[in-house]
């Protein structure tokens, strides 16, 4: 890792490892602060190890973790999901079925809201080509929105 990582030796340990603070680690992870410890509160991230201070510090296997996170958010896994996958990735005999009946079942979720969104953007589109855009008060998208609250 790069950036300002500390070497603290631990008494149980013969090696040295790295460790920076919350900050540090917002910054190697890409991922905030806030998100951190919210993802310590839900229990997707072991809660961080203490300085005498009191103090947050996060080990080079911690920063990764954050990473991986990082990437399933970015491909639209819920919490929930994200959760078991990484339960999954930290399991050395894990099935790799079992990851992947999770990315075909979040396959299927992302399908679903793709028609759902083509549906609404084709709905939004017909109201807007009825509407001349003329300047005038008339105006058939306000109308319709209007009508679909009465039903």
């Amino acid at each position: 890792m790069h950036g300002s990582m500390h070497t603290i030796r631990q008494n149980h340990q013969s090696d040295s490892e790295q460790f920076c603070n919350i900050g540090e680690a917002a910054r190697l992870s890409g991922v905030s602060s806030k998100m951190i410890r919210h993802y310590e509160a839900i229990g997707m991230l072991a809660p961080a190890r203490r300085t005498a201070a009191n103090y947050r510090y996060y080990s080079d296997a911690d920063i990764n973790q954050l990473r991986f996170i990082k990437s399933a958010r970015g491909l639209g896994f819920s919490i929930k999901q994200i959760t078991a996958l990484v339960g999954l990735w930290l399991t050395s005999d894990r099935s790799n079925a079992e990851v992947k009946d999770l990315a075909m079942a979040h396959v299927r979720e992302l399908d679903e809201r793709i028609r759902e969104m083509q549906h609404m953007r084709s709905a939004l589109h017909g109201l807007a080509m009825r509407c001349s855009g003329d300047g005038r008060p008339e105006c058939p998208i306000l109308d319709t929105l209007a009508d679909q609250r009465r039903s």
